[in-house]
């Protein structure tokens, strides 16, 4: 996975509407709470995706599938970052939404209301080995393992990446979905993997730890690299079941922490793919989250690279 990759990265995953609610203190139930309200283009696997591109990696790719309605105005926002865009058109579903709830304190943390409409909708039709032509890596969203059909993608895309010697990374995704799934088979989706990018509390709840570097060691014992996120005290990078770098975070004032951990995977991807070592990719990771977290919405605010050349709409018959 490391010493660079000529080619592009694949990543497969959701996109979403983001409705991003900023409000201070406790919600007042039953009557008004003020609030700024922003909607804003999201989803994990797209958000890695901007990520990595505005990290340098040359040419980034994206898999996922959203609401016919919306296809037009997520591919445009997508290539703009620099992105491109191969996107099923979804008759049936529409485009996912996800209500950020945002304390505006100190933390800025955040509380997601999901609904995840077409983006788990993604099927073994929606997939064809010729995707990964010229991809040096493959990126699965965690999302994509919370149904039934997109699990069944993943899987065969893993396969495909496999059989052609590409590097498989996952994010979790979801501490909160987890356990609807099961640890147990989750990790026996993740022996394929060559990379595991999972928050603090996703990795102590797959490890069975309360220690996140424990965790960490303990996960890389089942899949060869892992590295542990955890906002303001940086990441962990393990192999072979010992943690071999701790990166600090990068200091930031934080306005809103959505995206924070795909802004640092995208980038960490980018570096990796580049030929950077997976702890100095982890590093460059920090730098991303410090950057996601000291503004509003999940992607980046300024993509610094062109658009990506032509996408693709992949419309469902």
């Amino acid at each position: 996975m490391t010493g660079g990759r000529a080619g592009a990265l694949l990543v497969v995953g959701d996109v979403v509407d983001d409705v991003v609610v900023r409000h201070r203190g406790p919600l007042a139930t039953g009557t008004d709470t003020a609030a700024v309200i922003r909607t804003l283009p999201g989803g994990a696997g797209a958000n890695v995706a901007c990520w990595a591109a505005d990290a340098g990696c040359p040419d980034v790719r994206l898999l996922g599938r959203v609401g016919a309605d919306a296809a037009d105005r997520h591919a445009r926002e997508l290539a703009s970052a620099g992105v491109r865009p191969l996107l099923v058109a979804d008759t049936e579903a529409a485009t996912g939404t996800v209500i950020c709830l945002v304390d505006r304190g100190s933390s800025a943390e955040r509380t997601f209301l999901t609904d995840s409409g077409a983006s788990l909708r993604l099927e073994p039709a929606d997939w064809s080995d010729a995707l990964l032509d010229g991809v040096a890596g493959l990126h699965l969203s965690g999302y994509l393992l919370f149904s039934e059909p997109s699990r069944a993608l993943a899987g065969l895309a893993v396969t495909a990446a496999r059989a052609r010697g590409i590097p498989v990374s996952l994010d979790p995704a979801s501490a909160g979905f987890l356990p609807r799934l099961g640890v147990d088979r989750f990790l026996e989706f993740a022996k394929r993997l060559d990379v595991l990018l999972p928050s603090r509390d996703e990795a102590c709840l797959l490890a069975g730890v309360s220690d996140w570097a424990d965790a960490a060691a303990r996960l890389s014992g089942i899949v060869p690299w892992v590295v542990a996120k955890s906002g303001a005290h940086g990441a962990l990078v393990a192999r072979s079941g010992s943690v071999l770098g701790r990166v600090p975070a990068v200091p930031a004032t934080p306005r809103d922490t959505t995206g924070a951990g795909d802004a640092f995977t995208g980038a960490f991807l980018a570096a990796l793919l580049a030929g950077a070592d997976p702890v100095a990719a982890a590093e460059a990771g920090c730098g991303a989250g410090a950057r996601a977290v000291e503004q509003v919405g999940a992607r980046p605010a300024r993509p610094s690279r062109p658009a990506a050349r032509e996408g693709l709409s992949r419309a469902e018959s």
